[in-house]
């Protein structure tokens, strides 16, 4: 099935208008944000309040994930002095939360998790008063990659399920088992790090699938969850199956809470980086 017509709660309007200082700024240091890459619905919303989830280590993943919109070729060399300019845009922009995030690099030997950890030394010495997440990719699960992201010291590591187990053929190269495994081991190694995962609805799960999901997540050590709506960045990626309406986003917010979850933010626009700082906040 292939739904294009969105409902009435799925229509924010993205104004260029309300993006263009924070552009400027991207463009004058040369750095890439997610929410351009993956055609993010709250980018004006985010942008005009001074808002950007930064992606690092370049914008071309190595994987071919089918819902996906960021770029998928061969990755350029990595830009050792990316991290202090990161560090200066957030620095410009005073941000209280910063999120930090990449593309899958499996063409590098750690994966990138040493330009993660690169980068929160730079934040840390730039802006001592930022909270910082990283939203990771598993590193194809490899133990030396996490302790290094870990002993940076970030104050939450994300990783993203994304879907249910059945509907992994999306997730080229990923593993349902493998993120669940990196998440478990980034909260065994350090305890005092707030985990966080995420995953999409509208892709075909069924309820039962989503709690079984909610149930692994937080076996797995995570305390932060976000639940959004998918939209397929156009007609040439995975079709969404079903429009979510918001209360039954609002049920499972209730159910993940009720299992343990210590904040959720689940809606239809609600992205793993949308409102971030709110995670920390009401913890």
């Amino acid at each position: 099935m292939n739904i294009t017509r969105k409902p009435e709660w799925l229509r924010k309007k993205v104004n260029r208008g309300d993006q263009q200082e924070m552009q400027q700024l991207l463009g004058e240091l040369r750095l890439n944000t997610v929410c351009q890459q993956a055609l993010c619905p709250n980018i004006s919303e985010c942008f005009s309040c001074g808002q950007a989830t930064f992606l690092i280590l370049g914008k071309l993943c190595t994987r071919q994930c089918s819902f996906c919109n960021v770029e998928k070729t061969e990755p350029l060399p990595v830009d050792p002095h990316e991290p202090e300019r990161v560090a200066e845009a957030v620095r410009r922009l005073n941000l209280s939360h910063v999120v930090i995030t990449s593309p899958t690099r499996d063409d590098l030997p750690d994966g990138g998790a040493g330009l993660y950890a690169a980068t929160v030394t730079a934040l840390r010495a730039a802006s001592p008063a930022t909270r910082i997440e990283l939203l990771i990719p598993d590193f194809l699960g490899a133990e030396s990659s996490l302790e290094t992201v870990v002993a940076s010291g970030p104050d939450i590591i994300a990783h993203n399920v994304e879907t249910v187990p059945r509907l992994y053929h999306i997730r080229s190269g990923a593993e349902y088992g493998r993120s669940l495994q990196v998440l478990h081991r980034c909260a065994e190694l350090a305890p005092a790090i707030r985990i966080k995962s995420g995953i999409m609805l509208g892709m075909g799960e069924t309820e039962e699938e989503v709690l079984q999901v909610l149930t692994d997540l937080y076996g797995a050590g995570c305390s932060y969850l976000s639940m959004g709506q998918y939209l397929a960045p156009s007609r040439h990626h995975f079709p969404v199956q079903e429009y979510i309406r918001p209360e039954r986003f609002d049920s499972l917010r209730e159910r993940a809470q009720t299992s343990g979850f210590s904040h959720v933010e689940s809606g239809p626009y609600v992205r793993s980086s949308y409102h971030a700082g709110k995670y920390l906040d009401g913890d």
